[in-house]
């Protein structure tokens, strides 16, 4: 009977879970099936925009943009993180004090805690062609942003600046729960900094590592805000992601059914991607 009990406490966070997350996604995906200009009656054409998206060009090369930014956003904040992390935690904190490896901490946060519109409009600011102040600081006249070459890896070095502050913080609280013994032993026998760091810490954060991954993958997948403040997908689509090329389809082309057949399609890759690594982690642990 107590164990029961427990279950009603649960009773809230299922109803709003139902309601802002199966009910939405269930009709997302009923509409992906119809032709609809958010208007009138949806006109059921069965798998018509699937095939379509699969021989759609653009959605393709937003897919690759994508997997880019992936990069930009996991990958890249994921190691530069482990490694700041140790850092702060092993060496600044020891040499500097505690306060100032928060304080470090803290700044490399920072870009979490900025709006992303702000933050959006003060790079474009920065990396205007006319009058940003990197083209004026290094005397180089480029369009960072309006470069069709050149864009996707501008954004790719923003998302990186982004993003870093997430998986330092993570991992300097994972490495809260080591031993500190671990490093003194391993101090007193000689080894460096790198063959602590690559012998001690890394294997015990892993948990953290799989856990910083996952949520910064899922972030890269669905990123739309900085997409939309910094480029719109542009220029000439250099730039141009799932999540946005779903939003032009459903509030510009108002072709509401292929954007949430889109959307769709962007969900379930999401859940794929979600079960592997948690099966990989599974197996590491």
């Amino acid at each position: 009977m107590r164990s029961r009990g427990y279950w009603l406490y649960l009773i809230p966070s299922l109803v709003l879970f139902v309601g802002v997350i199966v009910a939405p996604f269930l009709m997302n995906v009923a509409t992906s099936f119809t032709r609809w200009s958010g208007v009138g009656t949806p006109e059921w054409i069965g798998f018509e925009n699937y095939d379509r998206l699969l021989k759609d060009e653009r959605f393709w090369a937003s897919f690759q943009h994508n997997v880019a930014l992936i990069l930009a956003m996991a990958v890249v904040p994921t190691l530069l993180g482990l490694v700041l992390a140790a850092a702060l935690f092993d060496y600044i904190a020891k040499k500097f004090g505690p306060r100032t490896a928060s304080a470090l901490r803290a700044a490399f946060y920072l870009p979490q805690v900025l709006p992303v519109a702000i933050a959006g409009v003060v790079w474009g600011w920065l990396l205007h062609p006319s009058y940003g102040a990197v083209n004026e600081i290094f005397g180089i006249d480029v369009n960072w942003l309006g470069d069709p070459s050149i864009a996707l890896a501008t954004v790719m070095a923003i998302m990186v600046w982004f993003q870093l502050g997430y998986p330092v913080v993570i991992f300097m609280a994972g490495l809260q729960r080591v031993d500190p013994a671990l490093y003194e032993a391993a101090e007193i026998d000689g080894a460096s900094w790198w063959r602590r760091f690559w012998h001690i810490t890394v294997p015990q954060i892993r948990p953290e590592f799989f856990v910083v991954l996952l949520t910064c993958t899922i972030a890269a997948l669905k990123v739309f805000g900085p997409i939309f403040v910094l480029t719109r997908g542009g220029p000439a689509g250099a730039t141009m992601v799932p999540s946005y090329f779903s939003y032009l389809n459903f509030f510009q082309r108002v072709n509401v059914g292929y954007g949430s057949a889109i959307a769709t399609v962007l969900a379930l890759i999401i859940v794929v991607v979600t079960f592997l690594f948690l099966r990989v982690q599974e197996r590491e642990t």
